[in-house]
């Protein structure tokens, strides 16, 4: 924990004195270590999708707030709220996001809400490992948002040091030490493997999972976590996130990638977002997309879908996905809203094709 008060203290330049209205309530705790006023939010923490925008922008203002943690669903409300309002949240300096990628125009909706040298952070992380590498809105915005569109991933930035990031060969298997390891080159999707002050060693009383997911250094007390994400490191040494080891989708001929297969079908102007999973038909496993459109885009399915079969076929890592399925509301972790529950829609899924 302490590790993690120095990463984020450096890495996000917050001084004592500064006003937090942290929207997540386990981010509280870093308050008083950073020397930071905390501001509860009027809300349920347990729905930041269904939050009153209005109560966060009254708290904002009323006690100057300069620092705000929010999940991409609940900064998605606010930006929507904020859009045409001409709302300005002028003591605002950061806002940080995280929990599932931020999309770019959800960035974009809550930066014109904030002052010129105002930003949005996302750091990249887990549990385990906080923060690993982090990116701002004017590097996603500015460049990395048009290769996400186009099937790059999702830029998460660089580094933060001191943490040592590695891709590794992809594997579901126990990786005993460092000596078996085998590292990919870059731009080569692999498994995601970090080093740093704020790794955790083990997991409390579960023994068969410490072994999954921890990998020693012989001589050294200090392990690499397994990350259980999948990814790449381009020549700038930026990583880039693909989704989750377990989510990617293995057919008799390729392996599909979740998050670089989704971002081209979210770029569709009436989809709100897309989650690949794979059924199984005939013995065989097939990529089937689920779509949640934004409201009102329903209204001609049809249409949408041939839309959306065209566009697969512009892609190479895409050309396989041609089953879309329309559906009511993604199920999203109870936390931020934001992760989807990709194994209930593998079960919705296959229940319809």
């Amino acid at each position: 924990f302490s590790a993690q008060v120095e990463l984020i203290r450096g890495a996000y330049g917050i001084e004592p004195g500064e006003v937090d209205l942290p929207t997540f309530p386990l981010f509280a705790l870093f308050d008083p270590a950073l020397g930071m006023t905390t501001v509860i939010p009027d809300m349920d923490p347990t729905r930041p999708a269904q939050v009153d925008p209005r109560k966060l922008t009254t708290a904002i203002e009323e006690f100057g707030v300069t620092n705000m943690f929010g999940s991409p669903a609940l900064l998605n409300t606010l930006g929507r709220y904020g859009e045409g309002r001409k709302i300005h949240l002028s003591s605002l300096k950061r806002v940080i996001s995280a929990g599932a990628p931020v999309p770019a125009e959800v960035m974009e909706r809550v930066l014109a809400m904030l002052p010129e040298d105002a930003r949005v952070v996302t750091p990249y992380g887990a549990t385990e490992c906080l923060p690993v590498s982090s990116i701002s809105s004017h590097e996603v915005l500015g460049e990395t948002r048009s290769m996400t569109g186009r099937g790059a991933g999702v830029c998460v930035g660089r580094p933060v040091a001191p943490n040592e990031v590695t891709v590794i060969e992809i594997s579901d298997e126990v990786i005993e030490t460092w000596d078996d390891v085998e590292p990919v080159a870059d731009g080569t999707i692999g498994e995601i493997v970090v080093r740093g002050p704020t790794t955790t060693q083990r997991y409390y009383n579960r023994d068969e999972v410490t072994r999954l997911a921890k990998i020693t250094h012989p001589g050294e007390e200090r392990v690499s976590h397994r990350m259980g994400d999948v990814g790449y490191l381009d020549d700038e040494g930026r990583l880039w996130f693909c989704g989750r080891k377990a989510h990617r989708v293995v057919t008799p001929t390729e392996t599909l990638f979740t998050v670089p297969c989704e971002m081209i079908f979210n770029t569709h102007l009436r989809v709100f977002r897309t989650a690949l999973v794979g059924v199984e038909v005939a013995g065989r496993i097939t990529p089937v997309l689920c779509v949640e459109t934004e409201e009102g885009g329903a209204a001609d399915w049809k249409t949408l879908e041939a839309e959306l079969r065209d566009l697969a076929l512009e892609h190479v890592h895409t050309r396989a996905v041609q089953r879309f399925l329309r559906h009511p509301g993604f199920p999203v972790d109870i936390r931020h809203n934001a992760k989807i529950g990709r194994e209930e829609l593998q079960v919705w899924a296959r229940a319809r094709v």
